[in-house]
């Protein structure tokens, strides 16, 4: 199958959108899609197709929300997590151009089949609940769908000037840990621990690579104080495999009350 039929052949070449309210955004993602048939990886599945789409989609959404210096904060990250990133920056560009009267986020999305053929259902997201789950937010009131980049932009001032690691214990730390308490229940890691970091940072992947042991240390030592018994050998590589880590450059407090901070962490 060529990659430019990969979802043209999946869905039918009907892919005109009624001209309705209640549009289908499962028709306006195929619609997306259309222009970049002959760009995606030839190894690309049409599920890898969406879930792309569906992250320059979202992309678009947030670049015409945000101011756009902090919008290009994030895309230098996305730049160094993505094989595509040119691709993303075309979709994202598009998608701001020719969809911006759809302002849904896209969540997820799911394949079925009926009567032979395949259809794709969407399920989608209002920007004030999108944000409150991305960002920890949780109340944004006076949000509705009337709101315009400038009601958003009042939420600048709750803006924190600091970049944030989200850093979670994977499946490798628990067996480590697991062994060393072989009598205690395998452990399950509920909690993510955050830590932030100076908003002046130019790379923060690249910041990261130098300083992961910090976090590394303080991550083992919150569960065995017995440094001995850590790993001696720990790899920005192993660091990756026993945590799953987020990096986030847009990090806002929505409380009135100032935020204690108690002795530094390192």
């Amino acid at each position: 199958m060529a990659k430019k039929n990969k979802v043209i052949n999946l869905f039918g070449d009907n892919n005109v959108i009624p001209n309705t309210k209640d549009v289908s955004y499962s028709k306006l993602l195929e619609q997306f899609i259309a222009p970049f048939q002959n760009n995606f990886p030839e190894d690309f599945f049409p599920e890898d197709i969406f879930e792309f789409a569906i992250t320059a989609w979202n992309f678009g959404n947030i670049s015409m929300l945000i101011p756009k210096e902090e919008f290009e904060k994030t895309m230098v990250l996305a730049a160094e997590g993505s094989d595509h990133y040119q691709l993303l920056r075309k979709m994202i560009n598009y998608k701001a151009a020719n969809f911006k009267t759809y302002s849904n986020f896209i969540k997820d999305f799911e394949f079925t089949e009926k009567k032979g053929k395949a259809i794709l259902t969407v399920e989608t997201q209002e920007k004030e609940a999108y944000f409150a789950e991305i960002s920890g937010f949780s109340e944004m009131s006076g949000f509705d769908d009337d709101d315009d980049i400038d009601d958003f932009r009042e939420y600048e001032e709750n803006y924190i000037n600091r970049f944030a690691i989200v850093v979670k214990p994977l499946k490798p730390f628990a067996d480590w840990l697991f062994n060393l308490y072989p009598k205690d229940e395998y452990p399950e890691f509920m909690e993510s621990h955050i830590y932030l970091v100076n908003d002046e940072i130019d790379d923060l992947e690249a910041w990261l690579k130098k300083k992961f042991d910090r976090f590394f240390k303080f991550e083992l030592d919150n569960w065995h104080t017995e440094k001995k018994e850590w790993p001696q050998k720990r790899t920005y590589k192993m660091f990756k495999q026993w945590f799953q880590v987020e990096l986030s450059t847009m990090v806002f407090d929505t409380e009135e009350e100032p935020v204690s901070k108690s002795l530094d962490l390192f």
